[in-house]
């Protein structure tokens, strides 16, 4: 296991900013998701921590020790990490008990003790039956899994993931994400996982880092991170809330489209200034036109059924999506009162 320390890690290209000194700390045995859209910086970060690309500012330091400065960088086969890529990039003429005691043999290990190795890392990635077959014989999961086992092998300090499951259907990248945590939990290593999927992030990680256009917007608990989302930008990314724009008129009181409204928690701007609100889509509720408390009148623009609950877009001034139960059956054009439930309203500045 080992600590992850970035300080004011910088990278540009041609001038361009694509990582603006940001700084992180990862402890012994943590799993951390680096997530956010294409663009955002966390594949040139991952590779910083790699050591495939110099920083331009900034250091990176494992258990205190520096990797990484500008001109000073520790070449990835001295810093006892392993990486997974997209392309799986299992070796097609070796295999399955070849590939993962590659980085074995390299390491100039007993053959005895090699085996052993291997052997522990087939049983805990479910390929022992698999274990003389090649790579064209294997699905696409199996596949992963022989990446997985051989970066595993020479027992790394740290695992770097770099979207590991985007080759994958649906169905298998499921049961990777629960396949990767498992292994992870089992043999304990640090592991910084880059994914652009919520839904990976929120089901593997211990902490979330959400970057946006090379900087860290928020850094927390997949928790944290969806129920206290700290900008505009993490309430949309993380859950697809809807942000309104609005006034604040007093103490957790905001003026939408002429109707006040009380919130819940969250940063405030202070009265008679412009700020937002997030809500998710499933905190919202459609009721029949009328008075009822915390609401603003709407107009259904369009409606679509997808089984467990219906999707529509209600106009208030503004566009809001509400996750409505399957029975709510509306016509576009309906008039509704939207309802806000005001401890699932979030106040942002920013």
């Amino acid at each position: 296991m080992a600590t992850l320390a970035l300080e004011n890690l910088t990278k540009r290209y041609m001038g361009v900013v694509a990582v603006d000194a940001i700084d992180l700390a990862i402890d012994h045995g943590e799993f951390v998701c680096l997530l956010g859209p294409s663009g955002c910086g966390k594949t040139t970060t991952l590779r910083m921590i790699a050591g495939f690309l110099d920083p331009d500012a900034g250091t990176i330091r494992v258990n205190g020790a520096l990797v990484s400065a500008p001109g000073a960088v520790v070449p990835p086969e001295r810093r006892n990490m392993s990486m997974i890529f997209q392309s799986y990039a299992v070796w097609p003429h070796m295999t399955v008990r070849q590939n993962v005691g590659y980085a074995l043999k390299m390491k100039r290990m007993g053959a005895g003790e090699m085996q052993r190795r291997i052997d522990v890392l087939l049983a805990a990635t479910q390929l022992g039956a698999q274990a003389e077959r090649y790579p064209s014989e294997l699905s696409g999961g199996q596949q992963q899994r022989v990446a997985l086992a051989r970066a595993l092998a020479p027992k790394p300090d740290i695992l770097l993931l770099d979207e590991p499951l985007s080759n994958l259907d649906a169905n298998l990248r499921g049961s990777m994400r629960f396949e990767i945590r498992r292994l992870h939990d089992e043999f304990q290593y640090t592991s910084i996982y880059v994914t652009h999927d919520q839904i990976e992030a929120m089901t593997m990680a211990d902490r979330i880092v959400i970057m946006n256009a090379g900087r860290i917007e928020q850094i927390g608990t997949p928790e944290d991170v969806y129920e206290r989302p700290n900008s505009a930008f993490v309430a949309r990314f993380i859950g697809g809330s809807n942000v309104l724009a609005v006034r604040q008129q007093g103490e957790r009181r905001v003026e939408l489209g002429g109707h006040v409204l009380e919130i819940g928690d969250g940063e405030f701007a202070g009265p008679g200034n412009p700020m937002s609100f997030c809500v998710k889509p499933h905190d919202v509720e459609l009721l029949p036109e009328g008075t009822a408390a915390n609401t603003v009148p709407g107009v259904i623009r369009s409606g679509a059924y997808l089984g467990g609950h219906r999707d529509y877009i209600v106009d208030v001034g503004q566009e809001v999506m509400v996750a409505a139960p399957p029975a709510l059956a509306l016509p576009t054009g309906a008039r509704v009162a939207v309802r806000f439930e005001p401890e699932r309203c979030r106040g942002l500045v920013r």
